[in-house]
């Protein structure tokens, strides 16, 4: 399951254009004329069989303004799928619609200011015919098929629209891109609007042909000349299941481990599993969290034991943090236990805490990307909405602190800075050398030094959509953001004035930024999906080397795990980008499909992919069971 490029091709242009003379042979004629009458001479020529149905094309789009032809897909992911015509001549507005449910159209609009100063927001809608009324945003998965003059879209069902010449295509699209703008911004989308938006070094987010992609053919170059390319990337690259486990309990979450172990974290404890060079598989130790646990119940006490929402392995993978909520909806947590995994014991239970006052957190990750596999690691980050910090499980001196003599010790604010407002941290993760890249409720992402987090290197500005998890690159080249309904791929590398190259780390990127790329399912696999599952946790696949390269991104939509090819992404001569207007788009991925909702499907650490293929084992984690795919290359 995946992108299937044939379902793209259903609408079959001999069927319409057939379709299309019996449409008007069907109207055309007056009610008294024969049917030898009406029907249509049989051409003498391919030529003017050609030269009549373009006629045809001008009589109905003159006729009838924005004229459309629509059709609705059936049958979903069946072998009975197909497109049906379900107007074979409709026409389509964009509309503005107020609080108070008034709709005004497109002509309407010179009287926009008066209706404007009557109070009350308003949104752009795409109205087809007596079908079809959605917002314009990006929950409609719009895919476009410049080739074909046609767009296919989601609205409650899985639409196409055929635009009878290729002005008529253009215009559609300009106009919906700009309605898109306007809804997501709040301001009309004017060039001096976009610069505002977007900012003067980001203009090329706005306007991509004016972007400089010349870093991204750079990375190609790069990737094809790495040590790790020797297994080349083939686009016909298999999944196959390895092994399927069984859980304990309820999974809540997902730790691989880079050495022995991985650990399956649940409602009543801690599974422990083997790493083989195929997945992972065989049960260890159970770690039970304690007696008086209740799953997802509201927790009288931060530290009390309830369902832990997030974990990070440290210390060689020995000990584990688990950071529960504190209750009541909220994310936010004031304190973690540390899990001796070997003794199978929580050893301490740690609060944050700075200047004497207890504070929460939303986050925590590890130092940098290897960080996990060192024996003597005692720090780790913090986020919060307004903060980033690192903790400290030592003293102010360094010295570990005597647990036995605290009830509940604090850690030590080791760095960081606290927001005065406005940031709305959402999440972060580290490169390889402990640079920070942060992500925001309001698109932004910020890059961090490893020397500062007072003050962002490099803020790449948002499309509009919060950014509810985000993933680098080992070597902090490339960042992937995580959206309700897209990914965005943004590539860090620039040269700076001497000729240097750097990333946004570690220097501020100036106006040669390139445009960033978006991951997105097409709008059959959306539909599908279901409108309540969104994209969650997109994540590289897991090197702690220099010189190796991240091969692919992986995310989850609802029973979906979705696989992209890193280096197709990369790739400004895909098949993909063709003839496409706006930020490029990518639409050639894997589907993995399970029976459940997923938990988490990451890839496993670089060294358990094994000679014949490209890419360490994915291990797709639901409720209820494990299971661990390799992926191989069709000879």
């Amino acid at each position: 399951m995946g992108a299937n490029h044939s379902r793209d091709e259903l609408l079959d242009s001999s069927d319409e254009e057939e379709e299309e003379v019996n449409y008007e042979d069907a109207t055309e004629g007056g009610a008294g004329d024969s049917s030898s009458e009406r029907r249509i001479k049989s051409p003498s020529s391919l030529d003017e069989v050609e030269a009549k149905l373009k006629a045809l094309k001008l009589k109905y789009s003159s006729a009838t303004p924005n004229a459309v032809k629509l059709y609705l897909h059936v049958g979903g992911n069946t072998p009975q799928a197909k497109w049906v015509t379900a107007d074979k001549l409709t026409s389509y507005s964009f509309v503005r619609a107020r609080r108070h449910g008034e709709e005004q159209d497109e002509e309407e609009e010179d009287d926009e200011d008066d209706d404007e100063q009557e109070g009350g927001e308003s949104w752009w809608f795409l109205k087809v015919g007596s079908k079809i009324r959605s917002k314009v945003g990006l929950e409609m998965q719009l895919k476009a098929f410049a080739s074909q003059r046609r767009v296919d879209f989601v609205s409650r069902a899985v639409w196409a629209m055929k635009f009878f010449t290729e002005q008529d295509y253009n215009t559609f699209i300009t106009r919906f891109q700009d309605c898109m703008f306007e809804n997501t911004h709040g301001v009309e989308a004017t060039e001096q609007n976009k610069l505002k938006v977007y900012g003067k070094d980001f203009i090329g987010w706005a306007n991509p042909d004016a972007a400089d992609d010349s870093m991204w053919e750079d990375a190609e170059d790069a990737f094809a000349k790495s040590p790790a390319s020797a297994t080349p990337v083939r686009a016909t690259q298999d999944l196959r299941e390895e092994f399927e486990e069984a859980a304990n309990g309820g999974i809540q979450s997902l730790a691989l481990g880079a050495l022995d172990n991985s650990f399956l974290v649940g409602d009543t404890g801690i599974q422990v599993v083997k790493n083989f060079a195929h997945g992972i598989h065989g049960k260890g130790a159970f770690v039970h969290f304690g007696q008086g646990y209740q799953r997802d119940r509201v927790c009288a006490s931060s530290l009390e034991y309830c369902t832990p929402k997030k974990t990070l392995l440290m210390k060689a993978e020995t000990n584990m943090l688990l950071m529960s909520p504190v209750g009541g909806g909220k994310l936010h947590s004031t304190g973690l236990h540390q899990l001796d995994i070997e003794t199978g014991k929580v050893v301490t239970e740690w609060k944050f805490g700075k200047d004497g006052t207890d504070i929460t957190m939303r986050d925590i990750t590890n130092d940098s990307k290897g960080a996990q596999l060192d024996p003597t690691g005692s720090t780790f980050l913090g986020l919060d909405d307004n903060r980033l910090c690192r903790w400290d499980m030592r003293d102010r001196n360094g010295i570990v602190q005597n647990i036995a003599d605290a009830s509940t010790p604090v850690l030590n604010w080791a760095q960081g800075h606290q927001f005065s407002r406005g940031t709305n941290f959402q999440c972060f993760a580290t490169t390889g050398d402990g640079s920070i890249v942060v992500g925001s409720l309001d698109g932004k992402i910020r890059l961090y030094s490893i020397n500062s987090m007072r003050q962002a290197k490099t803020a790449f500005p948002g499309l509009g959509s919060p950014i509810t998890h985000v993933d680098v690159t080992y070597d902090g080249k490339w960042i992937v953001g995580t959206t309700d309904t897209y990914l965005i791929v943004i590539c860090a590398v620039f040269t700076d004035k001497d000729g240097k190259t750097k990333t946004g780390f570690s220097g501020r990127m100036g106006n040669k930024i390139a445009a960033p790329r978006l991951l997105k399912l097409n709008p059959l696999d959306s539909h599908s999906a279901g409108t309540n599952n969104k994209f969650r946790n997109a994540q590289f696949s897991w090197v702690t080397e220099n010189g190796k390269q991240e091969r692919h991104i992986v995310a989850t939509v609802g029973k979906f795990s979705v696989i992209w090819n890193f280096q197709q992404v990369k790739d400004g001569s895909h098949v993909c980008y063709e003839n496409q207007q706006g930020l490029k788009s990518c639409y050639c991925y894997k589907i993995v499909l399970r029976d459940d909702s997923i938990v988490d499907s990451r890839f496993m650490h670089d060294k358990f992919a094994v000679t014949d293929s490209p890419e360490a084992p994915l291990v797709i984690a639901t409720p209820m069971k494990v299971s661990s795919f390799s992926i191989s290359s069709k000879r």
